[in-house]
């Protein structure tokens, strides 16, 4: 389904968003990539595909929320040996949230990242 809006063709492709979702992973495999690639994602095509804008944001915020909550626990594993807690349940979460929403992306739906601080509106 094409949208035709200011001169740009609005095109619908829930593949893209997909892709733009699981590639968080790239933080597993290459140690880095996970917040580069959905941004480079989000900000080339933001404008002429359906839904990625949404999705963008909720990727690149739910990433950055991630960052600060290692920035967190990692020093809080010397102070109260709490950091250990929120590192798993940061490691927890980077799992299982970007598959969720990978999901609800191909069926249509909008991102639902738990526990994301909204940088970006």
């Amino acid at each position: 389904m094409e949208i035709v809006n200011q001169n740009i063709a609005l095109r619908e492709d829930r593949k893209l968003i997909v892709i733009a979702h699981l590639s968080q992973y790239l933080d597993f495999i290459t140690g880095f990539g996970g917040l580069i690639v959905p941004l480079v994602l989000w900000l080339t095509t933001k404008d002429s595909v359906i839904g990625m804008d949404e999705h963008g944001k909720a990727i690149v915020n739910f990433q950055l929320s991630l960052i600060l909550y290692i920035i967190i626990g990692i020093p809080a594993i010397l102070l109260f040996g709490l950091g250990i807690l929120l590192l798993i349940f940061t490691g927890m979460l980077s799992l299982l949230i970007p598959i969720v929403n990978a999901v609800k992306a191909s069926n249509g739906e909008s991102p639902s990242y738990f526990g994301t601080i909204k940088f970006i509106a």
